[in-house]
């Protein structure tokens, strides 16, 4: 236990406090119980240790920091962990990886209820259901799901411009007074075309040449070692959902037809919809749904997209279609705080309010033209021309 004690110590009094995530600010860390899921690389670990540097140093004997892969794991149980630290004085126990601890969800619950002066704050895969594991969790925790960087946190991690994050509807009526305060600080457009290449994941920084690589590590590690920590599939499984990834890189955004796409991989329809919406909890696509049966994850979905431009490039042997790469930007960034849905008049509807096209700097708005609520995002534009927005500009959302 005391091994523990000092890799705690030396991992919180090493990080880097000079950026924070959007998290930050919005978690209430006075919940007893805290669950952080999100893709891996997006910064999670990062998040707990600038917590407790900032926030909890002061008091060293009463707080530890622990990864769930820990060899200590394999013959020591958590809530005996637990129960130990408790008597020692402990009050803060924060858990990373929690999805490589098998029997995760009984010992959290069995903690919660046992401990109740103990706060706990968890980490994991994105793919990790909470309210799936054996003990009801529902009552007892707050779920707290950590994305990749958004455009805005790029620009100030990479260039130290920081700026307040936007709400759409403050962009979409007052965003010709928002964008030359932006401007009076950074041109957009170049460092966007960086963010599409390389700028969702913050281990960008340990250089940008390795990056996409480093992705497709990452992209192995979730498919090989998160994914069947908290499903029950086997390597045939996980063979599948690589070549259906793969399958859907190149052909992305796709408009399935589901038999054509199961007999492709080789496996049956149910599968095919199980494996999809796998792919998408664990934040490598994004299944895009009408909306108009409700928001039931075995729909067939309208769209499939990848998760992310950084994935798209990452995936792709040739040069990833600008059309392609600027719908997922939409969708990835907009997806974090609002409903997106497919859209019959254009590319999304959001919050089932806002319709919205996609497209480049000549975008007209043929397409939606009459309707009520209707904007284009386009790339390569630097201010607002009547209903046409800069496409980067969704990049401050959060």
């Amino acid at each position: 236990m005391d091994r523990l004690f000092q890799y705690s110590a030396s991992r919180i009094n090493s990080v880097d406090t000079s950026f924070k995530r959007y998290l930050w600010d919005e978690i209430n860390w006075n919940n007893r119980l805290i669950v952080i899921p999100g893709a891996r690389g997006t910064g999670k670990t990062t998040l707990l240790l600038q917590y407790i540097r900032e926030t909890l140093n002061e008091t060293p004997n009463q707080v530890i920091y622990l990864n769930m892969d820990d060899l200590y794991f394999s013959k020591n149980s958590l809530i005996d962990f637990a129960d130990e630290f408790v008597k020692r004085g402990g009050k803060y126990l924060f858990l990373d990886e929690i999805h490589k601890y098998k029997t995760w969800s009984q010992e959290l619950k069995n903690i919660y209820d046992y401990f109740p002066d103990l706060k706990i704050v968890v980490t994991g895969s994105c793919a990790l259901d909470i309210y799936k594991g054996n003990a009801d969790l529902s009552r007892r925790v707050v779920i707290y799901k950590m994305f990749g960087l958004s455009f805005r946190e790029f620009i100030a991690l990479k260039y130290d411009y920081h700026f307040p994050v936007l709400k759409l509807t403050d962009l979409l009526v007052n965003g010709e007074k928002i964008i030359p305060v932006i401007l009076e600080k950074i041109k957009p457009i170049k460092p966007f075309e960086e963010y599409l290449r390389v700028g969702y994941f913050p281990y960008f920084l340990e250089g940008e040449t390795e990056f996409h690589e480093k992705l497709r590590q990452t992209i192995n590690h979730i498919l090989d070692s998160d994914l069947p920590s908290v499903e029950n599939i086997n390597f045939t499984a996980v063979h599948s959902l690589r070549k259906l990834l793969s399958i859907l890189s190149e052909i992305v955004p796709y408009k399935p037809n589901i038999v054509k796409l199961s007999q492709m991989v080789g496996i049956s329809r149910e599968t095919l919809m199980r494996y999809l919406n796998l792919l998408e909890r664990a934040d490598l696509l994004i299944l895009l749904q009408s909306g108009i049966y409700g928001l039931s994850k075995m729909n067939k979905p309208e769209k499939i997209y990848l998760n992310n431009p950084n994935i798209a490039n990452a995936l792709t042997d040739s040069r990833s279609n600008a059309g392609t790469l600027r719908e997922t930007f939409f969708l990835n960034q907009l997806q974090v705080n609002h409903q997106v849905n497919w859209s019959e008049n254009g590319d999304f509807i959001v919050d089932k309010k806002y319709i919205f096209e996609i497209g480049g700097k000549n975008k007209t708005g043929k397409q939606i033209a009459g309707i009520k609520n209707a904007f284009i995002a386009a790339d390569n534009i630097e201010y607002i021309q009547l209903n046409k927005i800069p496409l980067w500009l969704f990049g401050f959302l959060y």
